[in-house]
């Protein structure tokens, strides 16, 4: 199968899910192909969950889920040795961490410890237990959903962490149509559950290989540049954004052109991605009412393009 019907099929079996949702559901799939963590942030209940579930079984990946509360311990989620009697020494027994999918719901709400006990394998792929280091599976992806932050019993994500996320994206509530067909038909849950995974683990290999090797040409890196230039101008944001998130950003705006079905990136591709992509990792100046969101989208506006 041709990689762009794969990334289609891909699309339609989450819309099917995920309905009303389709230019949200193409940046979660931008942002696996990319290779990247994608955190959820919305009010509970609008399926935030349902997607994650979805997109795990649509990919064809293993798949694990953590609730996060404010006792979880960083044990819980790593794993732990425990002395065993008839070996006569301790075995690790290894956390839920050890899968390919990592769903961490209401990541917010656990403590700061276990957030960077988090960090490490997001950041490194791999994990420290009692001085040694253990690979994780791979692909190895974290989908974090978050409440907003006024919510209670709720914990700020650090900067550090929130830049190791490819992409925040938020869902919204659905528009009447889609709602309509939410409360007239079958629990969503079932359905993302029961999907038949789509791709095969070298399937999904052979994507991200692809999206690496779409083409950014020169003027395309210096559109990239002079926008990552305005965030660091002071004019926009208290702080502009690192060389890690300008990589990201050519990397998620990769992703987007093959969904579009094209082996270059152009202008648009970054528009499409670029405050979902860079938002989370910003604060905007002297808050004129406007959230980080709307603030890279007038930054953008005065961006020339190239």
């Amino acid at each position: 199968m041709h990689a762009q019907q794969k990334i289609n099929s891909l699309l339609d079996q989450l819309n099917t899910v995920i309905v009303g949702k389709a230019a949200r559901v193409q940046d979660c799939v931008a942002c696996l192909l990319a290779g990247g963590h994608l955190l959820i942030e919305d009010v509970p209940g609008v399926g935030k969950t349902t997607l994650s579930h979805a997109l795990a079984h649509t990919f064809g990946l293993q798949f694990a889920r953590v609730q996060f509360t404010a006792d979880l311990m960083p044990s819980d989620l790593i794993g732990v040795s425990v002395y065993e009697r008839g070996q006569e020494s301790f075995v690790f027994h290894p956390g839920p961490v050890f899968t390919q999918v990592l769903l961490a719901d209401e990541i917010n709400r656990a403590s700061p410890k276990t957030q960077s006990a988090l960090l490490e394998a997001m950041e490194e792929k791999q994990v420290s237990v009692e001085g040694e280091t253990r690979p994780l599976p791979q692909p190895f992806f974290v989908i974090a959903t978050q409440n907003p932050q006024d919510q209670l019993g709720t914990y700020a994500l650090p900067e550090s962490q929130l830049d190791r996320f490819l992409m925040r994206i938020s869902l919204g509530y659905p528009d009447r149509q889609s709602e309509r067909l939410l409360l007239a038909g079958s629990d969503r849950r079932t359905l993302a559950t029961s999907a038949a995974p789509v791709l095969s683990g070298a399937e999904l290999a052979e994507l991200q290989q692809q999206v690496l090797a779409v083409h950014a040409a020169d003027p395309l890196l210096d559109y990239v540049q002079d926008l990552i230039a305005a965030t660091r101008s002071g004019r926009w944001f208290v702080q502009g954004l690192s060389p890690r998130a300008g990589i990201a950003l050519v990397r998620a705006a990769k992703a987007q052109a093959l969904i579009s079905g094209r082996d270059y990136v152009a202008p648009d591709d970054v528009q499409a991605i670029i405050a979902q992509t860079i938002a989370h990792r910003l604060v905007p100046v002297g808050n004129a009412g406007r959230g980080a969101v709307e603030q890279v989208r007038a930054m953008v506006d005065s961006v020339p393009l190239p």
